[in-house]
């Protein structure tokens, strides 16, 4: 089993990395930083760490194209049923992750994704952040780990069906190029679970494959962050259209456009009813209505711990963290549909 880090400029983070995957209670065989145009010192910490380096060669692909020089060079050595997990650098996976990954595997589950978590600290925005992420491992529960996106934060694959996965692309199967990973996606984890959904297969995320993450420190760097990922979620969408694989995602697309507008004309009527009428008088029925409103996000973020349900009591503050997602959205929407270029952020 080999484990691929793929970093760019990563001397920070690099060794907490390596250090999760030497933690693990089923060990990888070997452990490979792809380091990607690297101008810092994190090869020489992996080396310490003892991390093989793999050094890209003029890759102007970023994420998936760095994941692709790894792949053509070691998928050719492995065995079909040989294992590859790929992780983020800023991310540290739990020390059962790989066991966990290894149990849920099946014939018709070629690829088990984690579960992430925000890391401590980032004041305000990283508390919502975090409170975020604790409702997205809630709702992969409830749909008994069945997971939506082989998260690029930590995710065990098969390498046969890594090998499917190319000669899908090949064949004009599944999405776009002729490697294991899309190099035109903004969202390359996002495009290889429809991949291999596509291709005929489940995608879980279980219990025990949890991951703590990077969480983005200020607005500028979440705003970056959250557009290329809806970006690349609509982007992906178009790419392989309306199918029975597309149908519950395009699905939640639309749901969330719909709430969007709801919550914006929420506010615009509260604003004419404040103008017109002044403030309301408190009425029970729609006081009840909000407690119930307010329970329930204080109940989806108890394992946030007592900031977390305080804050979320408040609903106030989530409420604007609401409103900057939906900004996210109604930017992305309009900048796909005029197919604007969105750009990584320099680091």
């Amino acid at each position: 089993m080999i484990a691929l880090i793929p970093a760019h400029n990563e001397e920070a983070r690099i060794a907490g990395a390596i250090g999760g995957l030497r933690a693990q209670h089923h060990q990888p065989d070997r452990v490979v930083v792809v380091a990607d145009n690297c101008t810092d010192r994190t090869e020489d910490i992996a080396y310490a760490a003892g991390a093989e380096v793999f050094k890209t060669y003029d890759n102007v692909h970023k994420k998936a194209g760095a994941l692709n020089q790894a792949l053509e060079y070691f998928v050719p050595q492995l065995h079909p049923d040989d294992l590859i997990l790929i992780q983020d650098a800023d991310t540290v996976i739990s020390p059962t992750f790989i066991g966990a990954a290894r149990t849920a595997m099946g014939e018709k589950v070629p690829a088990v994704g984690g579960i992430f978590h925000g890391e401590a600290g980032g004041g305000l925005l990283g508390m919502l952040q975090r409170m975020e992420f604790h409702r997205y491992a809630d709702d992969i529960k409830r749909k008994r780990n069945r997971a939506d996106v082989l998260t690029g934060t930590g995710t065990l694959f098969r390498v046969g069906v890594l090998r499917e996965v190319r000669r899908g692309r090949l064949a004009g199967r599944v999405g776009d190029g002729t490697s294991y990973y899309s190099l035109v996606s903004l969202t390359e984890d996002d495009e290889i679970t429809k991949a291999i959904k596509t291709l005929g297969y489940r995608t879980v995320s279980p219990p025990g494959c949890e991951v703590v993450t990077e969480v983005m420190p200020n607005l500028p760097k979440l705003w970056h962050q959250r557009i290329r990922w809806q970006r690349g979620a609509l982007e992906n969408l178009r790419e392989y259209g309306l199918t029975r694989v597309t149908a519950p995602y395009v699905f939640r697309q639309l749901m969330m456009g719909f709430s969007c507008i709801a919550l914006l004309l929420y506010f615009v009527l509260m604003a004419l009813i404040l103008v017109l009428f002044g403030w309301p008088s408190l009425d029970p029925f729609w006081a009840s209505i909000g407690l119930i409103f307010m329970a329930e996000k204080v109940f989806t973020v108890r394992k946030a711990g007592l900031r977390a349900q305080l804050l979320a009591a408040l609903i106030v503050v989530e409420l604007l963290y609401d409103l900057f997602q939906h900004f996210v959205y109604f930017r992305s929407l309009f900048d796909m549909l005029l197919r604007r270029r969105e750009r990584w952020m320099a680091t």
